[in-house]
């Protein structure tokens, strides 16, 4: 589920040209943060499910389109890294009241999401349980990197 902000959105902004070698430094983050409970197909699921929401809210995250030298086209990803971190269940209800009282895009995954099978069973799902009571096993968040950093205090890289 996706935050409405009042902000306009900008594109990331690097610090080093395109073609360049040093470490790029983003001015934003991209960051999922996974109950470290869950089991590794959940994780990868998870993920993957939360970072669509950013990619679709905030399409000024995602690149131009990948293609090899054989012509052949693919998709557009990120433009920059998503860190995945991990931590325990109150680690990320924290994080989830953190990111949305900053305003911050972000997007949950509850526990009952793995008992459903579809977009709209996904949405009534969510819209069951008061915020404070969903049982976050998965968050995504972007915006500035000092504010993600203090969203995401107490959790822990992922291994």
């Amino acid at each position: 589920m996706s935050t409405d902000t009042t902000t306009t959105p900008t594109a990331p902004v690097a610090t080093a040209a395109v073609g360049d070698r040093r470490p790029v430094r983003f001015d934003t983050k991209i960051a999922v943060l996974l109950r470290d409970d869950l089991a590794g197909w959940q994780r990868l699921n998870v993920t993957a499910f939360l970072v669509s929401g950013l990619g679709t809210r905030l399409p000024e995250l995602v690149g131009e389109p990948y293609e090899d030298a054989d012509g052949t086209a693919y998709l557009p990803m990120f433009r920059q890294p998503v860190l995945v971190l991990q931590g325990g269940g109150e680690v990320l209800a924290a994080a989830r009241g953190r990111a949305l009282g900053r305003g911050l895009p972000c997007s949950v995954f509850t526990a009952d999401l793995f008992a459903t099978g579809n977009d709209a069973d996904n949405r009534a799902a969510v819209r069951a349980v008061a915020g404070d009571e969903l049982d976050v096993v998965g968050l995504a968040v972007h915006g500035p990197r000092g504010a993600v950093d203090k969203v995401l205090k107490g959790a822990r890289m992922h291994p």
